[in-house]
């Protein structure tokens, strides 16, 4: 993604076909610049989680914003606070199995949705690293979901 690419979210959550378009972007740039990308999501800690789609049954990559929790690493099913989860919540649920990538570093890895009690206990921490996930929240009446990225 270029420097100058700027998006709303809102609007990339109602065009599917450009949310699939910004997120090739950012994969190709990810992949090309060993983990860094520039937008947006420059400084981010960002993380390609290779899914299998649910109804599918083919690989997903998703570019999403990690945190780093305790030594864990946690990914936040916001969606930009839409009502709905993102695509690859129902791909996890169905699948845990997933491929990691993290910088130059590729890694099976298994997500974990943490329950309600434990993803209470984090979700602050997750909106101390980032306060648009506490907005997020704040838009929708469902609990964000977390999931911890293990390795297999």
């Amino acid at each position: 993604m270029s420097e100058n690419t700027e998006f709303n979210s809102d609007d990339l959550i109602a065009d599917r076909n450009a949310l699939d378009q910004i997120n090739r972007q950012v994969v190709d740039e990810f992949r090309a610049n060993g983990g860094k990308v520039g937008g947006p999501f420059a400084g981010s800690d960002l993380i390609l989680l290779t899914t299998v789609g649910a109804k599918s049954g083919q690989p997903r990559v998703s570019p999403l914003v990690y945190f780093e929790v305790d030594g864990r690493i946690l990914i936040a099913g916001s969606f930009g606070g839409s009502p709905k989860a993102p695509a690859w919540v129902h791909n996890l649920r169905a699948q845990a199995k997933v491929r990691a990538e993290i910088g130059t570093e590729s890694f099976d890895a298994e997500a974990r949705e943490l329950p309600r009690g434990e993803r209470d206990s984090l979700y602050p921490r997750v909106v101390e690293k980032a306060p648009q996930f506490g907005e997020y929240q704040a838009k929708t009446s469902r609990a964000i979901p977390l999931f911890e990225i293990t390795r297999a």
